[in-house]
């Protein structure tokens, strides 16, 4: 009597789009662990068991993957932004709103930050390339000046202030203790992570900023 033999399981494929996300998280970690020079496409391919082939396959290769990343990260920051509905709130609480959803996500993608400085250091030579970087990060001034104006039309902040200007006061602190808080500890001794020394400072600069702003 034969016996039947054993149907093979069926091989399990990844949906492409589940493959291109694992890919893109694998990059964001070799390139923020390595920069753009020394991130690996092998490294990346090994980290998700997937092939070169299909890195090249999905986005074309190890520059536009990289751009990808940078366009990611710079989005997650802007998502953010705009998921305060900042038009929905008193221009002060909005502000405020606004200075600890910075704190906050440069405090949890210290990535963000590691990428942001390699561009930085070949000056930003792929956000360039990039018009979608560009446009996203446009919506950000535009979205200050707005809560700018309103502030200014109910009497709560002084006029004059340059967006560009307040942009930068947020971001520099909120970048500036993760990109250099390994020297920071080195150097005096100071757990940037710690929650009580990041909620002293996020509170901080919260207070900076309105006082800056106040008429």
């Amino acid at each position: 009597m034969e016996t039947p033999s054993a149907t093979p399981a069926p091989r399990r494929t990844r949906a492409p789009e589940a493959t291109r996300r694992a890919i893109l998280d694998a990059a964001r970690v070799e390139f923020a662990a390595k920069g753009y020079a020394g991130g690996r496409v092998d490294d990346i391919a090994a980290r998700t068991a997937t092939s070169k082939r299909m890195i090249y396959y999905y986005f074309g290769g190890k520059e536009q993957l990289y751009a990808a990343v940078l366009e990611e990260m710079y989005g997650g920051m802007r998502d953010a932004e705009a998921a305060l509905a900042l038009d929905s709130l008193p221009p002060t609480e909005a502000m405020r709103r606004l200075v600890e959803v910075t704190f906050d996500h440069h405090a949890a993608h210290p990535e963000f930050v590691r990428l942001i400085s390699v561009e930085n250091i070949h000056e930003a030579s792929n956000v360039k390339q990039s018009p979608d970087i560009r446009t996203r990060n446009a919506a950000v001034i535009g979205r200050m000046s707005s809560l700018l104006a309103r502030g200014e039309a109910s009497g709560a902040f002084r006029r004059g202030v340059d967006p560009m200007d307040l942009h930068m006061l947020i971001s520099s602190f909120c970048f500036y203790r993760i990109s250099n808080r390994h020297t920071l500890g080195a150097i005096f001794g100071r757990d940037m992570m710690e929650p009580a020394t990041a909620s002293r400072q996020r509170e901080m600069i919260v207070t900076a900023v309105l006082r800056y702003l106040a008429p």
